[in-house]
């Protein structure tokens, strides 16, 4: 087994309440985790992400099952234990200034992690705290700055710093970015997945936003319910989600209900939509039968606005102006349909929008 790596093995967690009975929020989880790797656990509030997060980190045992973290069963560890090895599993949370002392300045926060858990040399200490600070792009002028006049991105990477420079083999991201603005996140996300890859730590990454998810991780688990609902590359559950709820939740899905006509020589589908026969690659992960009823599964930015070979008539419902791109909604006349799909065309110079009530064909690449 590698340094590093991370087993999960039929873990259950079970909540007893006297009134309510009891509460599954974990079931049968199962999970291999290899050294260097990144995975992000995505899942609505109460879908068992957090549950997990607590039982890797210490703070719950599991109801049932192991978690082994190289080779060694951590749900076995005790207070004692805990504190022995606590610097091979740290975690970063969403306000990291609960972790940080104010007061002190960014570089006597991060030496005092070191002072405490690790017997280097002074000098050694140094070393080792100025190749962190360089890592996350720490400004040296704000070394001296106290925690407290910092700026959120900055305490951000103070905090990091702080966790990274033990090496731990486990590192816990729970919503780290959660706090901070929209572009600073976008470029701490960035940030935070080169510094993962530069040292090669494990690293388990809870969050609810799809696109971090996406562009942070190797792979990705999405979690509903307390159990697993899949686990791939952020490309393979884009691509080919097992179930509609994985395909709504990583990014954005129109499912457009139909039925299941025939499958083709090619891989192919026929189905049926309000009487229109549309022609689809058949999903590899749990693809209907024949004459049961299926989802046409297609992203925003695979319908477009015009005629083709798999084309069926929308109206537009609404349109919202997002700067670079118009998303559309829109609905299939005398239809089922129980919500409008989404249509996402790009803005460019000269486009002009489409009135609202206008019906016309809509078509996508069936690939």
């Amino acid at each position: 087994m590698e340094m590093g790596e991370i087993v999960i093995q039929n873990v259950n967690q079970v909540y007893h309440n006297v009134n309510q009975g009891d509460f599954n929020a974990l079931s049968d989880i199962n999970l291999h985790l290899c050294k260097g790797e990144s995975l992000a656990i995505e899942g609505e509030s109460g879908s068992g992400k957090s549950t997990l997060a607590r039982l890797l980190i210490g703070i719950e045992k599991p109801t049932s099952g192991k978690i082994l973290l190289d080779g060694e069963d951590i749900t076995c560890w005790n207070y004692r234990t805990w504190k022995q090895h606590r610097k091979k599993i740290q975690a970063v949370f969403q306000d990291s200034s609960g972790t940080l002392n104010p007061a002190r300045s960014a570089y006597a926060n991060v030496e005092e992690a070191l002072v405490n858990l690790t017997d280097k040399k002074r000098a050694e200490r140094k070393k080792h705290i100025l190749d962190l600070m360089d890592a996350v792009h720490m400004d040296y002028g704000l070394l001296e700055t106290p925690v407290l006049q910092l700026s959120g991105g900055e305490q951000q990477r103070v905090a990091l710093a702080r966790v990274l420079v033990l090496r731990p083999k486990l590192l816990l991201m729970d919503e780290p970015l959660s706090n901070l603005d929209a572009k600073l996140r976008l470029h701490m996300r960035t940030e935070i997945r080169r510094i993962q890859q530069k040292l090669g730590i494990t690293c388990l990454y809870v969050t609810h936003d799809q696109k971090e998810a996406l562009t942070m991780s190797d792979r990705i688990m999405v979690m509903h319910g307390g159990k697993i609902e899949q686990i791939g590359t952020p490309m393979q559950l884009y691509e080919d989600p097992a179930t509609p709820f994985v395909a709504d939740f990583i990014g954005q899905a129109n499912l457009i209900e139909g039925r299941l006509e025939a499958v083709q020589a090619d891989g192919y589908g026929i189905i049926s939509v309000s009487g229109q026969k549309l022609r689809a690659r058949m999903g590899k992960q749990n693809p209907p039968a024949v004459g049961e009823n299926a989802y046409l599964v297609v992203r925003p930015e695979n319908l477009h606005l015009q005629a083709g070979s798999e084309s069926f008539t929308v109206q537009i419902v609404n349109r919202l102006f997002e700067g670079d791109r118009i998303d559309y909604h829109v609905q299939i006349p005398n239809s089922n349909q129980t919500k409008p799909y989404s249509m996402s065309v790009p803005f460019l110079p000269g486009t002009g929008l489409i009135d609202v009530g206008t019906e016309l064909k809509a078509t996508f690449t069936p690939d």
